[in-house]
C-alpha cells in the first residue's frame, strides 16, 4: 500500500493506493482522505462494454438495504437491456461485490446505489460531496478525476482514475477535525463522442431523511 499525504493550509490530505481491496480499510486512517483500489478490469469486459449500445447500458438510483444488495442489483440486470453472457455476469457481480465491501467498511445499514450513463459534462467542477463518503468505479470511459486545492481554488494538478478502478472519497459530512483539500470531478467529455458507466455508491443512515 502507497499512502501519500501532505497538510495545505491545515487541511489534510492524502490518497490510498492499494492492490489488494483488503487493504482499503486504509480510507479509515486519520490522514487519509481518498483511497484507490489499483486494479485491471478483464479486456474482454472492457472491449464489451465499449461495443454495447449506450442504450442498453443499466441504469438506477435506489436505496438498499444492505442485506439485499445482491438480490436487488440481480433484479436491476434482469430489467437492463445487456446482451447475456459471462462480461455481463462479471459486471454484475463486479457491482454487488463492491457494494457489499463499501457497505460493511462504513458499517452502514443501508446503501444508495446509483447508475449513471453519463455523455455531457456533469459535475465537471471540482467539488467535494455533501456525504460522509462516496465509492465511485467507472466501468466504461474516463475515470474520476481529482487533486489537491490550494485555497479552495481548482487542483493545478489533475490525476485520472483508471478505468474499472474503484475511488473511495470523503465528504463534507466526514467526522473530522480538518476538512479535506482533495477535490474530484467527472471528466468533461461533452462533444469527445464518449459515454460512461458510473457506478456511485453513498452509505445512508436513514432512508427517510434521503426522501
Amino acid at each position: 500500500m502507497n499512502l501519500a499525504s501532505k497538510t495545505i493550509n491545515d487541511a489534510s490530505t492524502g490518497v490510498g493506493i492499494v492492490d489488494d481491496p483488503a487493504a482499503l480499510t486504509t480510507f479509515l486512517q486519520p490522514d487519509c482522505t481518498a483511497a484507490i483500489w489499483r486494479r485491471q478490469m478483464p479486456q474482454d469486459v472492457h472491449s464489451w462494454l465499449n461495443r454495447v449500445d449506450a442504450n442498453a447500458l443499466p441504469r438506477a438510483r435506489v436505496i438498499l438495504r444492505t442485506h439485499a444488495i445482491s438480490a436487488a442489483v440481480q433484479d436491476l440486470f434482469g430489467l437492463a437491456e445487456l446482451p447475456i453472457g459471462p462480461e455481463r455476469d462479471w459486471l454484475q457481480q463486479d457491482i454487488i461485490g463492491l457494494a457489499e465491501m463499501f457497505s460493511a467498511l462504513m458499517t452502514a445499514k443501508y446503501l444508495r446505489l446509483r447508475l449513471s450513463v453519463v455523455s455531457t459534462n456533469a459535475c465537471r467542477k471540482f467539488h467535494i460531496d455533501a456525504i460522509t463518503a462516496r465509492l465511485v468505479c467507472t466501468y466504461r470511459g474516463t475515470g474520476t478525476q481529482y487533486g489537491i486545492s490550494t485555497d479552495g481554488a481548482d487542483p493545478q494538478r489533475v490525476f485520472t482514475v483508471q478505468t474499472g478502478s474503484p475511488i473511495l472519497l470523503r465528504g463534507t459530512l466526514w467526522p473530522a477535525d480538518a476538512p479535506s483539500a482533495l477535490l474530484h470531478r467527472s471528466p468533461p467529455i461533452e462533444g469527445t463522442g464518449e459515454t460512461r458507466l458510473v457506478l456511485v455508491l453513498d452509505p445512508v443512515t436513514d432512508p427517510e431523511d434521503e426522501v
